[in-house]
């Protein structure tokens, strides 16, 4: 069976470092029917050496989209997956590359989905994967577990092509509602609201850091990968609590004396 032609997957590069890198990604997303490439700040872009490395895939890189934020980048997107090569301290939900690739596959018919790649030296930031659901990691050797951008692109392209060219989503690691998640902007207006809720009914970090409060809800809020209708709700539940706050108020106001 060929692929899917309506699947919508985006490979995401944050601030690549290396026209050549650039180029080669292009060809790898070329190799396996992957046409949309977005890049958020790069250093050098575009450049000689990224279409020599691109190798006939230069339609990849006349077509590819150059963004100032990578709040830009995902804007209209569903399900983001965020790729990484070391442990992070925060609760993410990691799936393998074949995992991600399945559940990528199945998102994308319902919205936009955009894999996330870092920077040569750094990879992904921790703030880079705020609007993350998942972390994708490639299984590599313990020993030197390093992967030049390129070749991470072109294993999880693979993987992409296989996904799609399987019979339907199964496997997927969450099935697939009619209504698709809530894109990055919905979820930061979620956070906003919710923060502002907290402040008022002053309800505060108890940790002994008294920083986390809000990075904690963000990332078991991302885990629950909520649609709109449900951040809807929420946010009705917020202002409901708004609202009652204001009329308690209003009610302990004493009257002026006639």
């Amino acid at each position: 069976m060929g692929t899917d032609s309506t699947t919508d997957i985006r490979i995401v590069l944050v601030e690549p470092s290396h026209p050549g890198n650039i180029g080669a990604a292009a060809r790898a997303m070329m190799n396996m029917d992957l046409r949309q490439l977005v890049l958020v700040r790069p250093r050098e872009f575009p450049h000689p050496e990224a279409t020599a490395r691109a190798a006939g895939a230069e339609c990849v890189l006349a077509s590819a989209r150059v963004v100032g934020t990578l709040e830009e980048a995902i804007a209209d997107c569903g399900f983001v997956a965020a790729t990484t090569s070391r442990n992070r301290d925060q609760n993410y939900r990691v799936l393998d590359v074949q995992q991600a690739a399945v559940r990528a596959v199945a998102e994308s018919r319902r919205a936009p989905v955009a894999l996330l790649f870092g920077a040569e030296r750094t990879g992904l930031m921790n703030e880079h994967l705020e609007a993350s659901h998942v972390l994708l990691r490639i299984p590599a050797s313990s020993d030197y577990a390093s992967l030049n951008l390129a070749m991470a692109v072109q294993l999880v392209s693979y993987e992409i092509f296989r996904a799609r060219s399987a019979h339907g989503p199964a496997g997927a690691t969450r099935e697939t509602a009619d209504a698709p998640l809530a894109s990055p902007p919905q979820m930061q207006q979620l956070y906003a609201h919710l923060e502002q809720v907290l402040q008022e009914i002053d309800f505060k970090d108890r940790t002994k850091a008294g920083t986390h409060l809000m990075s904690r809800i963000r990332r078991f809020l991302q885990r629950a990968e909520l649609d709109l209708n449900e951040v809807n709700i929420l946010r009705g539940i917020l202002t409901a609590i708004q609202n009652r706050r204001r009329m308690a108020g209003a009610a302990h106001v004493p009257k002026a004396d006639s």
